[in-house]
């Protein structure tokens, strides 16, 4: 069984994924969890937060987190380019459906990512945290990284991976 298949369901055979970039790597994330992709917007910052999670915005009247998951794999915070964008998801924290904006470089598509073309991240030469990575999936010569979104906010944001999420890793 291929690492996409334990980390997810394994009655299904692929999920659709929003694909996006940070610093020049592919991420993607279930499409199930993204809300809305966005513009950027005026973010107010947090004093006292975490750098990983240090502004808000106002996202159809209600105040969310902005998170730039750069910082989660260790690396430099980039500057907002014409394509920047704001990924808004709904995420289950501490057991509690959560809206979290998510800043990537760009959005790319929703595409079919299948069990079969996924592998565990390699133990050994890899720049970011490997217990960050749920899988990568291979696509023509590209990678896909699928971030654990359950472990990267119990780490930086300080909050416990709820009961569902917790059961898929």
């Amino acid at each position: 069984m291929s690492a996409l298949a334990r980390a997810y369901a394994p009655e299904t055979e692929a999920i659709q994924a929003l694909t996006f970039d940070l610093n020049g790597e592919t991420f993607g994330l279930e499409a199930g969890l993204v809300r809305e992709v966005l513009d950027l917007m005026p973010e107010t910052d947090v004093p006292g937060a975490p750098a990983f999670a240090g502004a808000v915005i106002n996202f159809r009247g209600r105040v969310i987190p902005l998170v730039d998951l750069r910082l989660a794999f260790g690396l430099e915070r980039s500057e907002t380019t014409t394509h920047s964008r704001i990924v808004v998801i709904e995420f289950d924290l501490s057991d509690q459906p959560t809206l979290i904006g998510l800043r990537a470089d760009k959005v790319h598509e929703v595409t079919t990512i299948d069990f079969a073309d996924t592998e565990l991240p390699p133990r050994v030469g890899m720049r970011w945290r490997q217990d960050f990575i749920r899988c990568l999936a291979k696509r023509a010569d590209d990678l896909i990284i699928l971030p654990d979104l359950a472990r990267i906010f119990a780490a930086r944001g300080r909050t416990a991976p709820s009961s569902q999420t917790t059961a898929q890793s």
